[in-house]
Order: structure tokens, then C-alpha cells, then sequence
């Protein structure tokens, strides 16, 4: 009897069967075997085609409602009522008229007092709901939005129910201050801080949930090795949610800086409602309505509106690459 080699076939057949294995010959392996189909690399010409789809929108809003409108009051700014060019006068000569500088005046105080409570009380609520359960916060969060459903006028009409003394529910407190008539609530003193309770109450709700979404993105993980190195609710706030969350900050702050620098309804309602107590030339954008509808003076109002968007633009700018917003992290 033969002895079969330990190397032969065979051999590997059966310790293959006594370990559990089955051998497949090369020919039916290569049957089974599954081919790879050679798929080419994505040309980034084809995988930019959606991100120019996305931006296709905007860009044409853009265009329609911001450059051209903006490219029209520049010409007019730029020419006289003949369509002359003019150069520089239209700038000049709604700057000598003396009500722009105070204009802009009042509406830095404004800004001043509106961006001040945007940043603490804004910034202060949207951590210390984030800190609640979240059907609590979400009630909190709810009930601070309500008043952002009024539109701007309607909330202005609320609010002078609101400082009308005898009317409103903080009598008392009027009464207090020793205001007995709305004239005299509505002194030039007082409207700045005036218009930024009225821009607070009807704009911070919104800006809460706004900051809250992006709370919601600190990792858990970030905030559980705070909690076990021994941070503190308040330094966990400052230290790790505000620097986090930095960005929307100084995002929040440019949005309301260009919507503050238009500020409109609230002087021109109160200006009406007071029957003319209170300057119709109080901000730039109330100025330069009055130039336009009472005097036919487009001109001088086109320049007043290219000084605002200057303003806006340099203060955003400024905002943008002093905090870095749009580098990637």
C-alpha cells in the first residue's frame, strides 16, 4: 500500500473538511470572484454644478433687490434733478442742511443701547435655557418669540398704549417718573432708549433661537469632560459654550447692526402719534424721506442712503475680519 504524500491534494482536501473549509477550484473562483467596475473620479467642474445651483437664488435676489436699487441711488446721488453729473455736491449739500450729523447722532445712542442689550440679555438668556429641561426651555423660548410675530408698526402702536400715561398698565410707573402726558414720555432724551426697548422686544426672541440652534451644536462630549474636570455651570458658559458659539455672536451683531442704522418706522409712527412733538428728521432714514416727499429732493435722500450703506458696509467689514467669520475652523 501506497503512502500518499502529506503535500499531495488530497492531503489538503481533507484537513480542509476536518477543519471546516471546502476548496473551490481556481476556475469556478474566478466565476464567482465579483468584478470591480473602474469608476472615474468626479470631475470638480460636475461636483461644483450644485453648489452654483444653490447660490443661482440668492445671487439673482441679490441682484434684483440689493445691487440695482443700490446702483440706482448712487446714480441719482452722482447727478443732479436734470440727470448732470454733479460729483459730490448732493453729499455735501445734505451734509450743510445741518440735520444729518445729529441725525447719525441719535442713531448711534440708539445702536449703542439696542446692540449692548442684544449682546447680554440675548447671549445671558439663550445659556441659561440652554441649562434648563428641554420642555422647559423650549416653553421659555416660545414665549420670548411671541412678540417677534408683531410686525414693526404694530408693536410701535402697542408701545405708545404702553407710555401713555392713564392708559397703560405701568401707570404707576410713569406717574413715578413724573410723566403725566405722552409728550412728556416721549421727550428727546428719552426716544433712544425708547426705540431700543420697542427694536429689543419685537427682535430678541427671534435672536434667541437663533443663538439656542447653535448651542445645540456644542458636542455633549466637550460639555461632559468640563463636567468631570470639575467646570462650573457659569464656567462652562464663558469658557467653552460663548467661544463655541462665537461666530452667530458677531453674525447676530451685523445683522442688527444694518437693520439699526435703517431705523424708520419707530421715529416716523411716533412722529405722527405725537403729532409732530418729535422731529421728523430724527434718524437718516426719516431725513431723507422728508427730503424726498416733502421737498421733491431725491438727490440729497439718494446720498443719505449711500452714507448709511457706506457705514453699514465699513462697520460689518470691520466686524468680519477682525473676529475671522469666515475662516473655516
Amino acid at each position: 500500500m501506497s503512502r500518499e504524500r502529506p503535500g499531495s491534494l488530497e492531503a489538503v482536501r481533507e484537513a480542509a473538511e476536518l477543519l471546516g473549509y471546502r476548496l473551490v477550484s481556481a476556475r469556478r473562483w474566478k466565476r464567482r470572484r465579483p468584478r470591480l467596475r473602474r469608476v472615474r473620479p468626479q470631475s470638480p467642474r460636475r461636483r461644483s454644478r450644485a453648489g452654483y445651483l444653490f447660490v443661482a437664488g440668492y445671487a439673482l435676489l441679490l441682484g434684483v433687490v440689493g445691487l440695482w436699487p443700490a446702483g440706482y441711488a448712487l446714480n441719482l446721488a452722482l447727478t443732479t434733478f436734470d440727470g448732470a453729473f454733479s460729483g459730490v455736491s448732493n453729499f455735501t449739500g445734505s451734509y450743510n442742511q445741518g440735520f444729518l450729523i445729529p441725525a447719525f447722532e441719535n442713531v448711534g445712542k440708539f445702536m449703542l443701547i439696542w446692540l449692548t442689550a442684544l449682546i447680554v440679555m440675548v447671549i445671558g438668556l439663550s445659556l441659561l435655557m440652554h441649562t434648563l429641561a428641554r420642555r422647559v426651555g423650549a416653553a421659555f423660548r416660545f414665549i420670548f418669540y411671541v412678540p417677534a410675530a408683531f410686525a414693526g408698526s404694530a408693536s410701535v402702536l402697542l408701545w405708545l398704549f404702553l407710555l401713555q400715561p392713564g392708559l397703560s398698565p405701568w401707570d404707576f410707573v410713569l406717574h413715578a417718573l413724573g410723566y403725566k402726558t405722552l409728550g412728556d414720555t416721549l421727550i428727546s432724551g428719552n426716544l433712544p432708549v425708547i426705540y431700543a426697548l420697542i427694536a429689543f422686544w419685537t427682535g430678541a426672541g427671534s435672536w434667541i433661537l437663533v443663538i439656542h440652534g447653535a448651542l445645540t451644536n456644542v458636542p455633549e462630549d466637550v460639555l461632559e469632560a468640563a463636567a468631570l474636570d470639575g467646570a462650573g455651570p457659569l464656567q462652562t458658559a464663558l469658557r467653552i459654550k460663548l467661544p463655541m458659539i462665537k461666530k452667530w455672536v458677531v453674525y447676530m451683531l451685523i445683522v442688527a447692526l444694518a437693520g439699526g442704522t435703517q431705523l424708520f418706522a419707530e421715529p416716523q409712527l411716533v412722529s405722527v402719534a405725537n403729532l409732530g412733538l418729535v422731529s421728523p428728521v430724527w434718524s437718516p432714514n426719516t431725513l431723507a424721506t422728508y427730503l424726498a416727499f416733502q421737498y421733491n429732493n431725491f438727490n440729497y435722500a439718494a446720498a443719505i442712503s449711500i452714507d448709511l450703506l457706506v457705514v453699514a458696509l465699513v462697520c460689518a467689514g470691520i466686524l468680519v475680519f477682525r473676529t475671522r467669520l469666515f475662516k473655516a475652523d
